[in-house]
């Protein structure tokens, strides 16, 4: 998925980089397997394997189809999935998650992580995000949410068997408990929870006791994990996972940010899923440094296939890397229609509304590049990178002509325009992040063009990078780029995105 092997036995963090946050892991075997949040987008959440624990390739999306994942057109961005939680069980992976807008907490069940996964087990009796799921020795099956509260269920049924208890709070004076992981490790049972809001003051705590409900005692190094008020280029750790290798080494998956430029810092990728070891003193958890360049572990590593650079929409479905708003029906959506190529008609009128008709794919690098061939002979639309419905750009093709377009809060412009031969034009975005010159310096610029026929880009607009990012927009994701269509049918032929160097 990533570039993870570098000489001298190290690997890069983030291990699953761009908008992949509240990572959840669990390992079958010599296999690992990873699910993220995936918020107002369809299909919902991603489903990542590995071998290493550094090289991860994503195999599919567990909610693929309209009746496991609702969301209304009136889903707000950083609406619809919150922070699932994966395990085996019994010979089954069991994906437990909230669905914010509408469905509430839910259970779905496979044998296969790459799917089909099940149709949801609804529990209407558990109130509460970030739902954890584990089984004592008894069989009985806890669900524990933010909070921190638990109660025994039926996971099979999503019957609750009693009544809700509270088991712990957290660090006194500290914010919002919430992302609860229940582990049996050794004599104690582990309560694992996320503090302090998941901004710059986000940290891991972590809690032990006899049983699964406690009572349960705070390590006394609590908080185990936290950037807090550091000059660490990796902010907002937090929203953790453990999980144990074959050779008995403990590791943590988290999320936390990238922030560039001056002052506050912006970032812009969303919250990355990044790697780090564990090692137990005194029957506590000591997590290693969360770094960009992480020693190895000690094991081969095995890169995982890259994703093509390019997506000619040869296949018959497209890759699980694409997501939409909301949903994707086929009308709207199609490689169908013309051989080779993805077809797109328009309902929302702009990506402004809810309703957008958008394909797109997670901005991973700080530095990169992304190109489609579209004929807008019977419609219009373009190529867009997006953060939600009041915070985008847009590079628009009709027949004969391109605007740009920004959409910043409350304000809507066009930016430029020009003419182009009518037919199929090449439109371009580009990534260049900025040196950091002042406390007001941003983090980056987004260059809007065509491509002309000679293959150079002609950026027709340079746009500050810094309102397409969360310190501006808030929210919980992060850029995805994409295709749209805005009025009538458009086609796209290929969508080309590579890394580039940084400067």
């Amino acid at each position: 998925m990533s570039e993870q092997s570098r000489p001298g036995g190290t690997v890069t963090n983030p291990v699953i980089p761009g908008f992949h946050p509240d990572p959840s892991v669990c390992r079958v075997g010599d296999d690992y397997y990873l699910v993220c949040s995936s918020f107002e987008y369809f299909p919902g959440i991603p489903v990542f394997h590995s071998r290493d624990l550094v090289n991860w390739r994503q195999i599919g999306n567990a909610l693929d189809r309209p009746g496991q994942l609702r969301l209304p057109r009136d889903t707000p961005s950083s609406g619809g999935i919150y922070a699932p939680t994966l395990r085996h069980h019994d010979g089954r992976f069991w994906l437990i998650v909230t669905n914010v807008s509408g469905d509430g907490n839910m259970i779905f069940t496979a044998t296969d992580p790459a799917g089909p996964w099940s149709d949801p087990v609804r529990l209407p009796g558990v109130h509460g995000i970030d739902p954890d799921l584990v089984w004592d020795e008894d069989g009985t099956c806890w669900c524990t949410v933010a909070g921190i509260s638990q109660v025994r269920i039926d996971p099979a049924t999503g019957e609750t068997l009693g009544e809700p208890h509270r088991v712990w709070s957290g660090t006194p004076g500290s914010t919002a408990p919430e992302a609860p992981h229940l582990y049996r490790i050794g004599a104690y049972w582990y309560l694992m929870i996320a503090e302090g809001g998941t901004e710059r003051g986000h940290s891991v705590s972590i809690a032990r006791g006899p049983s699964p409900c406690g009572p349960f005692e705070p390590c006394p190094a609590n908080p185990v994990l936290t950037h807090r008020g550091t000059d660490s280029p990796i902010q907002n750790t937090g929203h953790a996972d453990l999980v144990q290798a074959p050779d008995g080494s403990w590791w943590m998956v988290l999320l936390a940010v990238r922030p560039r430029g001056g002052t506050p810092a912006w970032y812009v990728l969303g919250r990355e899923t990044f790697l780090a070891p564990v090692e137990w003193v005194d029957g506590w958890p000591v997590v290693g440094a969360v770094t960009s360049e992480l020693p190895g572990p000690p094991w081969p590593l095995h890169p995982a296939p890259a994703v093509p650079a390019r997506d000619d929409f040869d296949l018959a479905e497209l890759h699980p890397q694409w997501i939409s708003l909301r949903a994707r029906p086929e009308r709207l959506c199609t490689l169908k229609e013309r051989s080779g190529w993805l077809t797109l008609r328009a309902a929302g009128a702009s990506l402004d509304e809810n309703d957008a008709v958008f394909v797109g794919r997670r901005q991973q690098h700080l530095a990169c590049r992304a190109s489609t061939l579209i004929d807008p002979t019977d419609g219009r639309g373009g190529l867009a990178v997006r953060l939600d419905e009041e915070h985008h750009y847009e590079i628009e093709a009709a027949d004969g002509e391109v605007k740009v377009f920004a959409r910043i809060g409350s304000l809507r412009t066009e930016v430029a325009a020009r003419p182009v031969p009518a037919g199929a034009v090449v439109l371009g975005v580009e990534i260049a992040p900025r040196p950091t010159r002042g406390p007001r310096t941003g983090p980056d610029d987004v260059l809007l063009g065509i491509e002309e026929p000679d293959g150079t880009f002609t950026a027709l607009a340079t746009l500050d990078g810094r309102y397409l990012s969360t310190e501006v927009a808030g929210g919980f994701t992060g850029r995805v780029i994409g295709m749209y269509a805005a009025a009538g049918t458009v086609h796209f032929d290929r969508f080309d995105y590579e890394p580039l160097p940084l400067p």
